[in-house]
C-alpha cells in the first residue's frame, strides 16, 4: 500500500468532485425534460389526501419556475448516485488492501440501491401518513393552502433522510472491513442503536406523532439488525482467510510438502509401500553376504603378509650372525 503525498489527494479528489458534477449535470439535463411529470409525482401523495379542489400556491413568480429547476437537479442527483458512490469508494480504495478493492464495484452498487430504495420507502409508505396528519388539522376556518417552495423542501429533506438511514447497512460493513466494529461490539451496542434510532427519528419526521416516528425508527432497527449480520459474514470470511494465510506461511516454513518416492518402473509415480519394503528385505542379506567376503578376504590376505615379515625378519638375524664369526676367526689375537 503506497502512501501518497496530501497535495497528490487534494488533486485526486478535485478531479473526482468534478467528475460527480459532470454526472449530476447529465442527470439534470435528462431530468429538465420530463420535469413537470417529476413534479406531478412528487405532488401526488400530498395531492391524494387534501380535500377535493385543493391546489397547491406560489407566493413568487420565479417560485414555480425554481422549484421545477431544483426537481431536475435532485433527479439528476438519484440519477447519477451510482456512479458518484462509486467515484467516492474510487477515493477510497488506495487506502484498503487488494482483496477489500474488489468489493468497490458491488458496494458502490448496494450502497446506489439501498439510498433509492430509503427515498422509496419514504415516498410511498411515511409520505401518505404524514401529510394526511397535517391535513386532518385543517377545519372549517382553517384551510390547507402549502406552498410549492415548502413542499419541495419538506419532501426533498425527508426523501434523502430516508436514503442516508438506509445506507446503515453498507456503513456497518464499510467500518467492519477496516476492522473499526465488530460483530460484538455492535450487538453490545444494540440497546443504544435502538434508543438513537427513536431520537433520530423524533427529529426528522415532520409530525410529532408516534406512528409516524415508528415509520422511520423501526426500519432503521431492521437495518441495525442486517448490519449486526453482514459484520458476522465480513468477520467469519477475514478469520477463515487468516487461517489460509496462517497455514500458507507454516507451510512455506517447513519447505513445503514433501513428495513421495517414486517408482522405476513407472516414472512419475509413487513408489508402492510394499514392494519398498520387499525391495529393502532382499537387498539387506546381499549386503551382508558381500561384507562377510570382504572380511575374510582382508583377513586372508593379512596373514601372509604377517608370515612374509617374520620370515625375513629370520633371515636377517642368521646373516648378521654368519658375519660376526666371519670375523671373529680373520681378526682374532694371535697367540704369543
Amino acid at each position: 500500500m503506497k502512501e501518497a503525498p496530501l497535495l497528490e489527494h487534494l488533486v485526486e479528489l478535485r478531479q473526482r468532485l468534478v467528475r460527480c458534477l459532470i454526472a449530476v449535470g447529465v442527470g439534470f439535463a435528462l431530468s429538465y425534460s420530463f420535469a413537470e411529470r417529476l413534479l406531478d409525482v412528487l405532488l401526488k401523495p400530498l395531492m391524494d389526501v387534501m380535500p377535493a379542489g385543493s391546489k397547491l400556491i406560489a407566493t413568487s413568480l420565479p417560485e414555480t419556475f425554481f422549484t421545477v429547476m431544483k426537481l431536475a437537479m435532485v433527479a439528476g442527483a438519484f440519477v447519477a448516485s451510482p456512479y458518484i458512490f462509486y467515484q467516492l469508494w474510487q477515493f477510497v480504495a488506495p487506502g484498503l488492501y487488494k482483496e477489500e478493492r474488489k468489493i468497490i464495484i458491488p458496494v458502490a452498487f448496494a450502497t446506489a440501491v439501498c439510498f433509492v430504495g430509503g427515498a422509496l420507502f419514504g415516498y410511498f409508505i411515511v409520505f401518505p401518513f404524514g401529510f394526511k396528519f397535517f391535513v386532518d388539522y385543517a377545519s372549517d376556518y382553517i384551510t390547507v393552502m402549502p406552498t410549492i417552495s415548502a413542499y419541495f423542501s419538506l419532501a426533498v429533506t425527508l426523501l434523502f433522510a430516508f436514503g442516508v438511514i438506509f445506507e446503515l447497512p453498507v456503513f456497518i460493513f464499510f467500518l467492519t472491513s477496516l476492522g473499526m466494529v465488530g460483530t460484538k461490539a455492535l450487538r453490545k451496542f444494540r440497546r443504544w442503536a435502538i434508543l438513537l434510532s427513536f431520537v433520530v427519528a423524533a427529529v426528522l419526521t415532520p409530525t410529532p406523532d408516534a406512528i409516524n416516528q415508528l415509520l422511520m425508527a423501526g426500519p432503521m432497527i431492521v437495518l441495525y439488525e442486517v448490519g449486526i449480520w453482514v459484520s458476522w459474514f465480513v468477520d467469519k470470511q477475514r478469520l477463515a482467510e487468516k487461517a489460509q494465510r496462517k497455514a500458507e506461511q507454516e507451510a512455506g516454513a517447513d519447505g513445503g510438502p514433501k513428495e513421495p518416492p517414486r517408482s522405476p518402473d513407472t516414472p512419475g509415480a509413487p513408489e508402492a509401500p510394499e514392494a519398498t519394503a520387499t525391495a529393502d528385505a532382499t537387498a539387506a542379506p546381499d549386503e551382508t553376504a558381500q561384507n562377510t567376503e570382504a572380511q575374510a578376504t582382508g583377513a586372508a590376505d593379512a596373514v601372509p603378509t604377517d608370515a612374509g615379515h617374520t620370515a625375513d625378519a629370520h633371515e636377517g638375524k642368521k646373516t648378521a650372525k654368519a658375519d660376526a664369526a666371519a670375523k671373529d676367526d680373520g681378526q682374532g689375537p694371535k697367540a704369543g
